[in-house]
């Protein structure tokens, strides 16, 4: 009887042991799927992130797709065309233009006048048949434009020579009579020439290709290749004026200063590569406007600090950090930079562009009190009356604006770097 107990002890121990083992078993098996679940759901989570990157990289790229797509088939600037095709259909308008109406004269007086008399070929009174008297004049006033009108400018240099050394002397001198110094020597360009295809090309942007075509309307053949050493020649002879407008512009309180690239040919670069023009203009309550352009191979402070020296006052500009350090010079923040990031997010991204209109709101309130400063042609001490007494409100809020939508937004997006430019430019901004 006990050796039975035994037998049945020693087996539900077995049993016992082989059960331990399958729960021992269930068990490890239960920590390799905990295991193996945890690594999925890390993975999950890693795929997550992964998803929202490659979400939020699409979306930047399909932003600079739409941007350069704007940039290259849209309008290049963010102010109204200048011209189109149709101009005339799109500005036309129905109301009479305000010099026709009677006694009202609009045109200057400093323009020549021709008269131009109307009278009548029959002076017997329709009624009896008497001559009739003059009495008076209705008149009305016409503008006439005559275009670019070539004419030639014959130098006729008489020669001299003396009477009594031609009979009485072995030889006899002729002497002939100079004319003015020419602007170039030996060249049919006269200054009056130089002057028209020179505001021409600069002033009003016409290719030389195009001045070939209008001077040939008129009579006069002449290549594209003089005229380029035409305007060539009178870049050298303005130098000292350029000087002389540099030192007036020096002496301001305050300038304007911006860079933008420019590709030239045949300077021995790259065709490929760009080069920087430098421009530099008085403020806008400037007496005497100066503006001059600064042709660099560069983009360097160098190029910045060499046209400035000596200069002491302040200087709006952009965010580009060369103008930053130059001796002399306090850096002013540009409105208009900072605007045109957010003109850019709009125009880059398909959703979320209100936080882009809203920027463009306060910026645009700024706009509406510096034209107000503008029409009246107010003083710079009413001027700054003006905007403490509202631009500064309007600062204040767009300030609190910034700083609570630059935590909401994403830093690489377009509206993302348009607030963060803002930000960092904020104390020039508001100087």
């Amino acid at each position: 009887m006990k050796m039975t107990d035994d037998t049945h002890l020693l087996t539900l121990q077995n049993q016992l042991a082989q059960m331990q083992a399958q729960i021992d078993a269930l068990e490890s098996e239960k920590q390799s799927w905990q295991t193996e679940k945890q690594s999925w759901q890390t993975e999950k989570e890693a795929f997550k992130e992964d998803k929202v990157e490659m979400q939020t990289r699409i979306d930047h790229l399909l932003a600079e797709l739409k941007l350069s797509k704007s940039q290259k088939y849209g309008r290049k600037s963010e102010k109204a065309p200048r011209g189109t095709f149709n101009e005339a259909e799109q500005h036309k308008t129905s109301e009479a233009p305000k010099h026709h109406k009677k006694g009202k004269q609009t045109l200057a007086e400093h323009f020549e006048r021709e008269e131009v008399e109307h009278t009548l070929t029959e002076l017997a009174c329709a009624c009896c048949g008497e001559p009739m008297h003059h009495c008076g004049s209705e008149d009305s006033e016409q503008v006439k434009i005559i275009p670019a009108k070539i004419s030639v400018i014959k130098h006729k240099q008489f020669k001299y020579a003396c009477r009594h050394c031609e009979h009485e002397e072995l030889s006899s001198k002729i002497i002939t009579a100079p004319k003015p110094a020419q602007p170039i020597p030996g060249s049919m360009a006269s200054p009056e020439a130089l002057s028209a295809v020179v505001t021409a090309k600069y002033c009003d942007a016409l290719p030389l290709y195009r001045l070939v075509d209008i001077f040939e309307r008129g009579g006069l053949s002449i290549s594209r290749g003089t005229l380029a050493n035409w305007c060539i020649k009178a870049g050298i002879l303005i130098k000292p004026l350029v000087k002389a407008m540099q030192r007036h512009l020096l002496g301001e309180h305050s300038l304007c200063a911006d860079e933008t690239r420019v590709q030239v040919l045949d300077e021995g670069k790259n065709p490929s590569s760009n080069s920087q023009m430098w421009v530099y203009r008085s403020n806008e309550v400037s007496k005497q406007v100066v503006v001059i352009y600064d042709y660099q191979a560069g983009r360097s402070r160098a190029c910045a600090e060499a046209f400035l020296a000596g200069y002491q006052g302040y200087l709006q500009c952009d965010g580009y950090s060369v103008y930053d350090g130059i001796e002399g010079v306090i850096p002013v923040g540009c409105w208009a930079h900072a605007r045109r990031k957010y003109d850019e997010a709009l125009k880059a991204e398909s959703k979320n562009k209100g936080r882009a209109h809203k920027a463009i709101s306060f910026i645009s309130k700024l706009y509406k009190i510096e034209t107000q400063a503008k029409n009246k042609k107010l003083s710079p001490q009413v001027r700054y009356q003006l905007r403490q007494e509202k631009a500064l409100p309007i600062l204040t809020q767009f300030k609190a604006w910034l700083d609570e939508a630059s935590s909401k937004v994403t830093a690489g997006s377009y509206i993302g770097k348009a607030i963060k430019y803002n930000l960092n430019q904020w104390h020039k901004l508001i100087r």
